[in-house]
């Protein structure tokens, strides 16, 4: 058997087979899953997300929240990749964003996740604090309806990592922004301390290199792979 990375649902419009920039290789050594969410290309009949815009396309109402359904399908997608009989049920690590998290949270299976939050953690305070998208979305939001600004808020409290950390049991990476950038390791300190897995935070070194690296090295490390010079990227091989 073989260990895997499944690539939960990202927040693009394109799915990834491998994230852009991986090598190829890797599948020599991972099985590996990506799920496109509803929305997404080859995922977007009948219903086709906006980016900017899927954030809060239903965000009025928790019952008809886009993200409702894109979470349901990353927990299906696990369900889905734990059946095959060629998986090591003990080497599974869900890689990607906020969504990774809450797809270990709620689905019994992964044994390691690698995350990069950046859309459900302190939303509704962060947002108020940043003109970059994805966040950017919520003030345009509750720019253009404000009467709505509170069913908003009160359903992304629905998605806030630190309510799912306390059932995360995996072995967690947590990729955190530079040093002073609005998700950075002292901003997700509340977050590490609810995980109740073991955490590893790494704190990007503002270069997709030395932070691909790093988890690279980390989820090898944790699978068993001794040969990952061989399955990384050939510009990034010592």
């Amino acid at each position: 058997p073989f260990p895997a990375i499944y690539y939960p649902p990202k927040y693009q419009s394109v799915l990834e087979i491998i994230p852009q920039g991986t090598a190829n290789l890797q599948r020599s050594r991972y099985i590996t899953f990506s799920l496109a969410g509803r929305g997404q290309r080859n995922a977007d009949t009948p219903f086709a997300a906006m980016f900017p815009g899927l954030l809060t396309e239903g965000i009025d109402n928790a019952a008809s929240y886009a993200f409702r359904g894109i979470v349901a399908d990353s927990v299906r997608g696990l369900e889905f990749l734990l059946t095959r009989r060629e998986l090591d049920a003990a080497r599974v690590v869900l890689v990607g964003n906020d969504v990774a998290l809450i797809a270990a949270a709620l689905t019994a299976g992964a044994t390691h996740v690698v995350t990069t939050p950046a859309l459900f953690y302190k939303t509704a305070e962060l947002a108020t604090k940043t003109p970059t998208y994805p966040l950017e979305e919520i003030n345009d939001y509750v720019r253009t309806y404000p009467a709505r600004a509170e069913a908003a808020r009160r359903t992304l409290g629905y998605y806030d990592l630190r309510g799912f950390a306390p059932r995360v049991t995996a072995t967690t990476l947590l990729m955190a922004g530079a040093p002073g950038t609005l998700l950075d390791a002292r901003a997700l300190e509340p977050l590490v301390a609810a995980l109740k897995g073991p955490v590893t935070v790494h704190e990007s070194e503002q270069s997709t290199y030395k932070d691909g690296l790093y988890a690279e090295r980390w989820m090898a490390a944790r699978c068993g792979i001794t040969d990952v010079q061989s399955i990384l990227p050939e510009h990034w091989r010592d």
